[in-house]
């Protein structure tokens, strides 16, 4: 499954300044594990080192927090 991933500036560097990729994923985690693989280093950036989201990283699906839903399980669509 393909998602657009806008990404913030200070993530720019590991996307060779790109504003915007594309990634796969089922969910939130699956997309995190793609996007370490295409530009390493993200990973480390996005979670602490148990794998889940740094508290201070605010990750949105569909401009809906994913905290208030089901966190890094939560699911993805196409777009």
């Amino acid at each position: 499954m393909s998602v657009k991933v806008r990404i913030p500036a200070p993530l720019r560097k590991l996307t060779e300044n790109k504003t915007e990729i594309e990634a796969n994923g089922k969910t939130v985690q699956e997309l995190i594990e793609n996007l370490e693989k295409k530009f390493p280093g993200m990973k480390d950036r996005l979670c602490d080192e148990t794998g889940k989201i740094r508290r201070f990283i605010n990750i949105y699906v569909n401009e809906q927090d994913i905290r208030f839903l089901e966190n890094e399980n939560t699911k993805l669509k196409d777009g």
